[in-house]
């Protein structure tokens, strides 16, 4: 399985830039440098790497990291996931917020280095449409999933809440690749070949539990949507 993201753009010896934590709500270990590359590519960190040589960061910036930080608390906190499908208007409030910041990120532009800053709007525009977009289709996957496990399996076995979704990401992985899809929990062993051959046609792959025995090794999604 391929990590999401180069590992290579991660290695490198960290610089006192790369340290900063200026994303606000990042309750994880990741650095301000691996959010921006996950999110918005590795040419838009150049880019602010360079306005910051210069001294040309500020309340633009601040807005910017403004809306990586939504962005990212969400991405990685299955619980506000849930909240927000379950919440269309709460959902729609704080797509418009983030949209609002950019465009108040757009207002500013100016001087010798509008074309980097335009180059970072950009980026940070397809991240907020990739954000926003990512809720209809999750919710499209789940009910599809839903309807195909339910064959096999009680409905009360198909779990996509936040809180079992966050009880399978286990084996110290500090929450640095990505959770699980769905959990599935069959009541008897007759129910697994189904639910395996539903999993491989919904083009999910599968990563087994032991029940807390341990005994099938580690279960780390290694890319998004790894179910």
């Amino acid at each position: 399985m391929n990590a999401p993201i180069s590992l290579d753009s991660l290695s490198e010896i960290d610089t006192q830039s790369h340290r900063l934590r200026e994303i606000p709500y990042n309750y994880t270990s990741f650095s301000d440098r691996e959010i921006v590359i996950r999110l918005l590519g590795v040419k838009a960190w150049e880019i602010l790497e360079q306005l910051r040589s210069v001294r040309r960061t500020g309340r633009s910036a601040r807005m910017l990291f403004e809306v990586l930080g939504d962005i990212w608390v969400v991405e990685r906190n299955p619980y506000l996931q849930d909240d927000l499908l379950d919440n269309p208007t709460r959902r729609e409030a704080l797509i418009q917020a983030l949209w609002h910041r950019l465009g108040e990120v757009e207002k500013r532009i100016s001087g010798d280095f509008a074309e980097q800053v335009s180059d970072l709007l950009a980026a940070a525009r397809i991240a907020v449409e990739s954000f926003a977009n990512n809720f209809q289709t999750v919710s499209q996957l789940r009910k599809h999933a839903k309807k195909v496990f339910s064959k096999f399996t009680h409905a009360d076995n198909i779990a996509f809440d936040g809180m079992s979704r966050v009880a399978h990401v286990t084996d110290a992985t500090d929450w640095r690749i990505e959770y699980p899809f769905v959990v599935l929990k069959p009541d008897t062993e007759a129910e697994i070949p189904n639910l395996v051959r539903a999993c491989i046609e919904l083009g999910l792959t599968i990563v087994p539990r032991g029940g807390g025995t341990g005994y099938t090794g580690g279960a780390i999604p290694m890319v998004a949507m790894l179910r």
